[in-house]
């Protein structure tokens, strides 16, 4: 087992340095002038201009500013914000507990939703049931976060006022930031309006991310699920008397589960891709807003360190999966 987890990582390490070469390529292809940017109407001088860009770091050659780059990381410097002045990681801290509690939402919702749906449809195989839940399942796929975001803001917040429409939390309520969670932080606060304004505002951008992760769960389930189900100790525990729902919890969805501990690696890289967009939508203060912010901006080291940072939380969560599907599955030993 030791020997498993040591060979996986050590190929981490390339793809890390990878992830940096591509991202430091893709930063500096995009079109604008960080210093033009900074300065906003401000036309400078050719002194002034060059004054700033060599402040910046951005007057050497690309090899050299990589190198730099790579020293920074190494040592913890990952740059100060063009924009506010801010230390990079300060900035990331601050707005990553936002978008690790949106995803945490969006991927138990999916769960709690995807999985019975998957089950349901197996023990219907063929029959009317089967064929809308995996109906409305293929549609809940087939919608781009940004349309359906925007979808549920007209019905739910727009049209009927059930919900608001952006935001952390209400502006009336100001809760001390201890986790950075806000349900949790109104939770410890001992507020109950700050707790309901807190699940209110993550409700819909929890929807509209976690829709196609329920929609790969569901149909992720019930494939797996009709596999166990022919399978020969399935009909020999239920020709031996045990009851249905022992048969089904106990035995088919504990094998079942495997394979979709293995798509819950996928499912957290769509997470996070999907969250950029939603954070938009909903102008939720996590990282996708964060980047997003950046990139209209050119704020490079942001932009740069964004991009890192997510990179390297998606590597960790599907490193993280191997090891629980090696764990769980003797025969991927």
């Amino acid at each position: 087992m030791f020997s498993i987890i040591l060979k996986k990582v050590l190929m981490l390490i390339p793809t890390f340095f990878g992830i940096t070469i591509l991202t430091f390529i893709l930063v500096h292809s995009l079109p604008g002038d960080p210093v033009l940017a900074m300065l906003g109407d401000k036309t400078p001088s050719e002194e002034e201009y060059a004054a700033m860009k060599a402040a910046l770091g951005l007057d050497q050659s690309l090899v050299s500013q990589y190198l730099i780059y790579i020293k920074n990381i190494f040592s913890g410097n990952f740059g100060i914000s063009f924009n506010t002045g801010l230390p990079v990681l300060e900035e990331f801290f601050d707005r990553f507990p936002a978008t690790l509690e949106l995803s945490i939402t969006a991927i138990l919702f999916a769960c709690c939703l995807g999985m019975p749906i998957g089950i349901i449809a197996a023990l219907n195989r063929g029959k009317w049931l089967d064929n809308l839940l995996m109906s409305i399942s293929l549609i809940g796929y087939s919608m781009p976060v940004f349309w359906w975001g925007l979808i549920l803001v007209m019905v739910f917040s727009i049209t009927l006022h059930w919900l608001p429409v952006s935001g952390y939390i209400g502006i009336e309520y100001f809760i001390p930031q201890k986790t950075g969670f806000s349900i949790i932080d109104a939770i410890l606060s001992k507020d109950v309006g700050a707790l309901k304004s807190a699940f209110a505002h993550i409700i819909l951008p929890t929807i509209a991310l976690g829709t196609i992760p329920t929609a790969i769960i569901a149909r992720m389930t019930r494939s797996s699920m009709l596999e166990v189900l022919n399978e020969g100790f399935i009909q020999s525990l239920r020709a031996r008397g045990f009851g249905s729902y022992r048969v089904i919890v106990g035995h088919a969805l504990r094998n079942a589960l495997i394979p979709i501990i293995t798509i819950l690696g996928v499912i957290v890289g769509g997470l996070v891709s999907g969250a950029i967009l939603t954070e938009t939508i909903f102008a939720w203060p996590g990282v996708g807003k964060w980047l997003v912010d950046a990139i209209n901006s050119r704020d490079f080291p942001v932009i740069q360190s964004a991009i890192l940072f997510i990179a390297i939380f998606v590597i960790l969560i599907n490193f993280l999966v191997d090891i629980l599907y090696t764990l769980v599955n003797p025969r991927a030993k």
